[in-house]
């Protein structure tokens, strides 16, 4: 909170993309007067673009241009050559392009004109579309005008390039983001509903998805290295970001069509465990509706994240010279403060997560252990929500943390591996990349673990350590057959987040390739996927959730009781079949040794909560 607070108060995020002048204004905005800078503090609103007064003999010194900047309205189309054509544009346009202390009639009257105008003749001009300034025409201007801009660029570090690209594209990021939520508001009543006909064409679209923006990728990275106008860092970076992009996708359509042929058979199963899934879910109408609560709490985490990250970007001070001009002087070590701020996106977005897992566990456990099938318990999700906040915060805490610290190594690896990468170590290159793919498997793993943690801590009220040990214990025992039984409905889900990443990544690029223009958008394009995949993730979680505590739920009941007078199931007969029947159970079998687990003579017994 400290971090943040003072990123909101030190940084000005608007610097980034509106640009400023060089008496302290920005752009494009009202601005507050810096002390010793008697030309600060002005009404910028209508004047949004950046204009050098000797835009044709620009120089750099220190990551600065040495040419006095204003802020003006418009920038002059038509070469002006007099004094007097720069009063005509001023009266006629509104755009004064003289310093704001000197008076439009006083333009050819002030003895110091000269010195407060640009240079002439002023070269006829256009505004820039990513950094708002007026970019001369003239083709000697423009070719001295554009390597002083690109050298600018190129020094400046990647951090504040990709703020300048988030900030540049924040319009279509919100759009895609838009884009995903409507993708995932149809998936999910699609499961809702779920029959043969849907998982055929869900599985038709995932694979032409994957296929089509594998193929763009390439087509995109081969259009852009092909590129004779590639001289920006900024353009360098989306070249090799694209050729990851499409490598990654590649591979990853490699594997899911493998998969996909592999288990192309059990369609049929998935169907009927959906089905099971959706009668749970219409017992518990208001679960639908859990993910949309959590997807405002993300929204709003997001955009503060966001704000915060973009004033880190910004945070420095600002030196008034003896010109009464000012400067904005960096602080060091920022970059620092945005590393712990990216571990606390990853942190608090998997605490919001997990939170909305022990909501749904803690109904489906609630509504499990009713012995009256037909009578369901009244708000069995406020109950959940209650208990979780009185209890069991401390859980999901503990429980995101360790998925937060697994995902640290990830982030280090990949640092160290853009940096072997430049010095070509091949040996190095490939063990990093073995233990990136090592760290990925923990992770996936531990989240498996994590969520039937949180389903044993609403059967047993225990913490999270006991929890977790209790819910190994059962798995470790079941876990063939639990496996068996809901791999395949997690990886049509998986399939339905992907379907979702899929799309929303397209239209990304379609959007992103039309604004080439000293763009970072590669790095928004991943920060849009990302997101894509959360919001994709916390919707079908619901059922993913759902059918997970079902099983642990029924693991436990065959534990625990015999089906006799004494000790009933609790489990209905529906999901009892499917079971066996997915179990490939003899049908001469009796009731007691329907039971695919065995019996724990010696166990840990779990009791539902009550």
């Amino acid at each position: 909170m400290f971090i943040s607070g003072y990123a909101v108060m030190a940084g000005a995020a608007e610097r980034l993309v509106l640009g400023y002048d060089s008496f302290g204004n920005i752009c494009g905005r009202k601005n507050t007067p810096v002390k010793g800078a008697p030309l600060s503090g002005q009404d910028m609103t209508n004047k949004k673009y950046v204009f050098f007064l000797n835009s044709c003999s620009l120089e750099m010194q220190s990551l600065k241009i040495s040419s006095v900047s204003l802020c003006v309205s418009s920038c002059p189309q038509e070469q002006l050559n007099s004094l007097e054509d720069l009063q005509s544009f001023a009266r006629n346009n509104g755009s004064c392009l003289c310093i704001y202390n000197l008076n439009v009639s006083s333009y050819t009257l002030n003895p110091k004109a000269a010195e407060l105008c640009p240079t002439l003749p002023v070269p006829p001009s256009k505004s820039f579309p990513l950094f708002n300034r007026c970019i001369p025409q003239n083709p000697e201007c423009y070719s001295k005008y554009a390597s002083v801009l690109i050298n600018m660029v190129n020094e400046v570090d990647v951090f504040h390039r990709t703020l300048s690209g988030i900030l540049a594209g924040r319009d279509t990021v919100i759009g895609l983001s838009v884009l995903a939520l409507a993708f995932c508001f149809i998936l999910v009543l699609a499961f809702r509903f779920i029959r043969t006909l849907l998982v055929h064409t869900l599985i038709a679209l995932v694979v032409f998805g994957l296929l089509f923006v594998s193929g763009v990728l390439w087509w995109l990275y081969y259009d852009y290295r092909n590129d004779p106008i590639t001289e920006l860092e900024t353009q360098k970076e989306n070249v090799k970001f694209l050729l990851g992009y499409a490598i990654f996708s590649t591979i990853v359509t490699v594997v899911l069509l493998s998969v996909i042929l592999t288990l192309r058979k059990r369609l049929q199963f998935t169907v009927q465990l959906f089905r099971i899934v959706g009668k749970i879910i219409g017992r518990i109408p208001f679960l639908l509706f859990q993910p949309l609560w959590t997807f405002l709490i993300l929204i709003v985490f997001w955009v503060f994240w966001v704000a915060v990250l973009l004033s880190l970007g910004t945070a420095g001070t600002t030196l008034t010279t003896s010109g009464g001009q000012v400067e904005y002087r960096a602080l060091s070590g920022i970059c620092y403060m945005a590393w712990y701020h990216f571990i606390g996106l990853i942190w608090t977005s998997e605490f919001i997560l997990a939170c909305q897992q022990m909501t749904i566990a803690g109904a489906v456990v609630i509504c499990y252990f009713n012995r009256n099938k037909n009578s369901p318990p009244p708000h069995p999700v406020l109950s959940s929500i209650s208990i979780l906040f009185c209890y069991h915060l401390g859980t999901a805490v503990k429980g995101s943390f360790l998925m937060t610290i697994l995902r640290i190594p990830r982030i280090i690896l990949l640092y160290l591996y853009n940096i072997l990468k430049q010095k070509e170590s091949a040996c190095a290159k490939y063990l990093f990349k073995c233990c990136f793919c090592c760290f990925w498997c923990q992770e996936s793993c531990l989240r498996y673990f994590n969520q039937h943690a949180y389903t044993t801590t609403a059967i047993n009220g225990t913490n999270f350590c006991t929890s977790a040990k209790d819910a190994v214990f059962i798995l470790e025992k079941n876990s063939p057959k639990l496996a068996s039984i809901s791999c395949f409905g997690d990886f049509i889900l998986f399939l339905g987040k992907v379907f979702v990443v899929c799309f929303t990544v397209f239209g990304g690029l379609m959007a992103f390739n039309y604004h080439r223009e000293l763009q970072a958008w590669v790095v928004p394009l991943l920060l849009v996927g990302f997101f894509a995949y959360l919001m994709a993730h916390s919707f079908l979680s619901v059922f993913e959730v759902t059918a997970d505590a079902m099983f642990l739920c029924f693991a436990i009941d065959m534990e625990t009781n015999d089906g006799s007078a004494e000790k009933p199931y609790f489990v209905d007969q529906e999901l009892l079949t499917f079971v066996s029947q997915s179990n490939k159970l003899t049908e001469g079998q009796k009731h007691r040794s329907m039971r695919p687990f065995q019996d724990n003579e010696d166990g840990t017994e779990l009791q539902p909560m009550v």
